[in-house]
């Protein structure tokens, strides 16, 4: 089938969490950073304590951003994203909830991406089980995105 191809040869989006001390500037000089190696940062979902903030990003070269953090000495882990674009964030949004909550797929975090170059809104989401999620959401018809969609 068509449809497995198109899974089954995609790149999903990846997401780097980085832990940054709790401290003015800190985000600005990670995006400095990325912006010196021509990277974008696409997403990005802040998680602040008193002592430090995990920064999760969604970049637009996954491969140089390892590289460059490695390099640095920056410690990193990453992880797989769903992302859906929609047209319109009430109704997409509520249909795409729904079609995960009658699944039976539990989502552990979800947070907004800059819009697409076509100017959908984009959701991204990490869930229990990726693979399953992503053939229910097509399976559903919902325009789901890759890396090589976001990278720019």
């Amino acid at each position: 089938m068509e449809s497995e191809t198109i899974i089954d040869h995609s790149e999903p989006v990846r997401q780097f969490s980085v832990l940054l001390q709790n401290r003015a500037g800190a985000l600005a000089a990670l995006v400095k950073l990325l912006r010196l190696s021509h990277i974008e940062v696409i997403g990005l979902s802040m998680q602040d304590s008193r002592d430090a903030t995990v920064a999760r990003l969604v970049v637009s070269d996954p491969s140089c951003t390892e590289q460059l953090f490695m390099e640095k000495g920056i410690p990193f882990t990453t992880c797989e994203l769903i992302v859906i674009a929609m047209r319109e964030s009430g109704p997409g949004l509520l249909q795409c909830l729904d079609t995960l909550m009658i699944a039976e797929t539990n989502i552990d975090f979800a947070y907004a991406l800059m819009p697409s170059p076509e100017g959908r809104s984009m959701l991204a989401m990490h869930v229990e089980d990726y693979e399953f999620a992503v053939a229910v959401l097509h399976q559903s018809g919902f325009m789901l995105m890759y890396q090589e969609d976001l990278s720019r």
